[in-house]
């Protein structure tokens, strides 16, 4: 019993520090509902080149390539305490980048904030706190214990235990954190979540408790579509992608050494987005950017069709191709974009090539041994 006690204490907790009664809190949407969806334009999420990948370090000039039109700054937010009635500079001003790289499931935060007056003097859940939410596949719902929709045949604790934090994730990040604090409270018992190699952190700032100043932030997490409870290998990480759209939002809660908060500057429009995943905002997984690109760049994948000697090769080049030419490394062609081929040898590795051009250039893509086939019904010769 004094085990569940101290994790409704916690539960608690979080939730009064995520949801400060506000002047508006009756005429919000309850969190236990499916009555919205995420379906606003929302904003973008910059593609890191592969040979530009943030660097989790406090040195914060890799994000010198991300433009502002990919920053959500303070003006994007509200104070939706009812404390403070509109945005102040002087007082809280607030910028975020977020970045991704094809290939990794990683999301990339950059944090900027300037802050009169820093709070990070307790070791508790108390501290001037960045939260993010995020649902990597956009199932929405809710995905704390308070908000779980069928409240009568499931309990608040078994909640916890078995539904939060599961399909979306929370984050109370410090910032920055008391000394010797952890650096963010996973709000679930996901808490491998937050360590290596789901996550990494870097701060930098030079104020004290109760000073002012500038605080410069980075870090990566990574959203899963499902986070188990049991831990990181019964989980399934989101996939990230070109053109994909997830549920990210964050809030900023402000405390200025007093007893309560000082603001909680919400991106959403809807106070319990904290805990109610169909309340968040949409972002998109940007293309790279053409100044990073070649005008023409080669460049395919295949698959080997049923266990057999037929591959179906798909072209994945960038830029305005009109030709094609594909080597199969077994003395035959083609010049179709999307061929499918089958090999008369069986057994054998082949270095397939794909050259494009177009008025812009041309350019090759060759893979050494991608390509094997073992037709496993009709196998024909030795293995090479």
């Amino acid at each position: 019993m004094k085990i569940l006690a101290t994790i409704a204490a916690l539960g608690a907790g979080a939730a009064l520090l995520s949801a400060q009664p506000a002047d508006n809190y009756n005429a919000q949407l309850p969190g236990r509902t499916t009555d919205v969806q995420v379906t606003e334009p929302g904003f973008k999420i910059f593609q890191f080149p592969k040979n530009m990948i943030p660097r989790i370090d406090g040195d914060f000039s890799d994000w010198d390539i991300v433009p502002d039109s990919y920053a959500v700054g303070i003006d994007e937010m509200w104070d939706d305490s009812g404390k403070n009635k509109s945005v102040d500079k002087s007082t809280l001003d607030i910028k975020v980048k977020v970045g991704w790289v094809d290939g990794l499931n990683c999301l990339y935060f950059y944090y900027e904030a300037y802050d009169d007056y820093w709070d990070f003097d307790q070791l508790a859940l108390r501290n001037d706190t960045f939260e993010i939410v995020v649902d990597g596949d956009l199932s929405g719902g809710p995905h704390i214990d308070e908000f779980r929709l069928n409240s009568e045949a499931l309990s608040r604790f078994d909640a916890f235990f078995e539904l939060q934090n599961v399909h979306a994730q929370n984050y109370h990040i410090m910032t920055p954190p008391t000394p010797g604090k952890d650096w963010t409270m996973v709000w679930g018992t996901q808490q491998w979540l937050k360590e290596l190699p789901y996550a990494n952190y870097a701060y930098s700032y030079d104020f004290k408790h109760g000073e002012s100043g500038t605080l410069k932030f980075e870090f990566f997490i990574t959203p899963f579509d499902y986070a188990s409870p049991e831990g990181p290998q019964y989980s399934k990480e989101s996939r990230l992608y070109e053109g994909k759209k997830i549920g990210l939002c964050w809030a900023v809660i402000d405390y200025d050494g007093g007893p309560g908060n000082d603001g909680f500057w919400n991106l959403s429009k809807h106070h319990r987005m904290f805990g109610n995943a169909s309340m968040q905002r949409l972002f998109t997984l940007m293309p790279l950017e053409e100044r990073f690109r070649e005008p023409v760049e080669a460049d395919w994948d295949h698959f080997v069709i049923d266990n057999s000697r037929t591959v179906a090769f798909r072209d994945r080049s960038y830029g305005n191709i009109t030709s094609w030419k594909w080597d199969f490394g077994d003395g035959t062609t083609s010049t179709e974009q999307n061929p499918v081929h089958e090999y008369a040898k069986d057994n054998t590795h082949y270095v397939v090539t794909l050259y494009v051009s177009g008025p812009e250039g041309e350019d090759l893509c060759c893979k050494v041994w991608d390509v094997t086939v073992y037709d496993r019904r009709n196998p024909i010769g030795d293995y090479e």
